[in-house]
C-alpha cells in the first residue's frame, strides 16, 4: 500500500522518494512525486543508510511489489528498464513518450489521495488486469499471476488462489502501471510467486 515499513525479507531493488528520515526514524511518507527503483549495485557506488541529506534507502522484494507502491524505474542506474516503462507508457495508454515529471505527476495523482497519506485503489475489472498488478483481497494484498493470485506477506509470496474473471477488482497498482504492464512491460516478479 506504499507504506514505509522495516522487516527483514531481502529486497531485489531499492528506491527513493527523497530524504524521508530524520536519524534513523522514518519522519515522512515521502518528499515529493519523484518515486523510483533502484538497482541495489551502481557503477560501484556505495552509500549507506540513514545519512544526514541524503536520500532514504527503501528496499522492494520485486519490480511489481515496487511498482505497486507506486514507483516506477530510475532514468539514471535502471536506463534501459526507463527507456523501456515509457515507451510502453506511451503504447499502452496513448500519446507521445512522456517526459519524466509528466510521469512522477500522473502517478502522485493516482497513488494517493490529494492532501493526504492515504492510499488510492483503483476499481478495474478482472479481465483487464495484466501479471505484475497487485489487487487488495479482503485485507492482504496479492498479486496476479496469469490464472492465479499470490498472496504478498512480510515472509514473501505465500497462498495461491484462481483468480476471478468476473466482476471488479480493487486494484493498488497505479492505473497508468497497470497501463505499462499491459502494454507488454517486462516486470520482474520473484519467482516464488511464479512457481
Amino acid at each position: 500500500m506504499g507504506d514505509v515499513e522495516a522487516f527483514p525479507l531481502r529486497g531485489a531493488w531499492t528506491g527513493n522518494r527523497g530524504i524521508i528520515h530524520s536519524g534513523r526514524q522514518i519522519t515522512r511518507f515521502h518528499a515529493s512525486d519523484l518515486w523510483i527503483t533502484c538497482a541495489l549495485e551502481f557503477r560501484g557506488r556505495r552509500r549507506e543508510q540513514w545519512q544526514p541529506h541524503h536520500y532514504t534507502f527503501l528496499y522492494f522484494h520485486d519490480e511489481a511489489v515496487s511498482f505497486a507502491a507506486g514507483h516506477r524505474p530510475c532514468a539514471e542506474c535502471r536506463r534501459d528498464s526507463y527507456t523501456g516503462y515509457r515507451a510502453a507508457w506511451a503504447e499502452g495508454l496513448g500519446g507521445d513518450v512522456p517526459s519524466a515529471a509528466a510521469m512522477n505527476r500522473r502517478l502522485h495523482a493516482e497513488r494517493i489521495v490529494r492532501g493526504t497519506h492515504r492510499r488510492r485503489t483503483h476499481a478495474t475489472p478482472w479481465a483487464d488486469l495484466p501479471d505484475g498488478t497487485f489487487v487488495r483481497l479482503d485485507d492482504s494484498p496479492a498479486v496476479v499471476v496469469g490464472a492465479q493470485l499470490i498472496e504478498w506477506t512480510r515472509e514473501g509470496y505465500r497462498a495461491r488462489r484462481a483468480r476471478p474473471m468476473r466482476g471488479t477488482a480493487d486494484v493498488i497498482t497505479p492505473p497508468s502501471t497497470v497501463g505499462v504492464l499491459r502494454a507488454g512491460y517486462p516486470v520482474q516478479i520473484d519467482d516464488s510467486a511464479r512457481g
